[in-house]
């Protein structure tokens, strides 16, 4: 892959991963749209594992404390920091589980489609716009329950359809039981280090059984592009989510998805 190619998916990975606009379903966007050769599950991978590290490093008090915390919850003295771990390691199981029986059906390449794209941008955009505009803010992450997790973890599922939006599910499902826009956004985010890892891992196996040295230089320098690119829209997002909603957002997704639609059905 060029330099040019790999700067551009980097850029559209880093930027979009942890808005409620679909990484995944932008980076479907970009071969079809540049008549570039399409990037794979391995690329496609490696900059996720980049705004992995974006993530880690933004979030670096929150993640110290998960560790600590299960250290702790190790020798019989849990605390608010092991309470967040088990949150996040309930919610992370349903997505682990469908991505692997996605991977075992070798279902992911038939999902990876403009049209695919388009009616899930459109559709959940919709669904982000009413959970954003109707459910009241009620409850802070230091208030979430299991249940709370389990949802937000089952709804993470519909995210192996690109163009859903693994963070804009979660904040959606978040919003719906009462979280507040920051708190819903930070949960999202720290549920992506598990989803991500478990990803990059059965990625890794792949590029490593494709022993090709090239690509794993490309997928190296992607990776690292797209942790910077990602750092800049999570300190983005978070100081648009103090006095702000996830409206853009939302009528973005729509704007898009519309505009797809009509160009693969040819009216455009």
């Amino acid at each position: 892959m060029t330099v040019l190619q790999l700067l551009v998916l980097a850029a559209v990975q880093g930027i979009t991963e942890f808005l409620p606009i679909s990484s995944s379903g932008h980076l479907v966007l970009v071969p079809a749209l540049t008549d570039w050769p399409d990037q794979g599950l391995i690329i496609d991978t490696a900059v996720h594992v980049g705004t992995l590290f974006a993530v880690l490093g933004y979030f670096r008090r929150e993640v110290g404390a998960v560790v600590l915390g299960v250290l702790r919850a190790a020798r019989g003295r849990p605390d608010a920091g092991s309470r967040l771990a088990g949150l996040l390691f309930i919610a992370a199981i349903p997505v682990v589980i469908a991505g692997a029986l996605f991977e075992f059906a070798d279902i992911d390449d038939a999902l990876r489609s403009v049209e695919v794209v388009a009616w899930m941008t459109l559709i959940f955009g919709v669904v982000l716009f009413f959970a954003d505009r109707l459910f009241l803010t009620v409850r802070g992450l230091e208030q979430m329950k299991m249940g709370a997790a389990i949802i937000i973890g089952l709804s993470q599922v519909l995210a192996l359809i690109p163009g859903t939006s693994r963070s804009g599910i979660t904040m959606t499902a978040a919003r719906m039981l009462g979280y507040e826009r920051r708190d819903a956004a930070r949960f999202s985010m720290l549920l992506s280090i598990p989803t991500i890892i478990a990803a990059g891992i059965l990625q890794g196996w792949e590029m490593v059984k494709l022993d090709d040295v090239q690509i794993g230089v490309d997928a190296l320098f992607a990776a690292g592009l797209s942790f910077l690119f990602a750092l800049v829209a999570i300190a983005a997002l978070m100081a648009w989510l103090n006095r702000a909603t996830l409206m853009p957002f939302a009528v973005y997704r729509v704007i898009l998805g519309v505009g797809l639609l009509l160009w693969v059905y040819g009216v455009l």
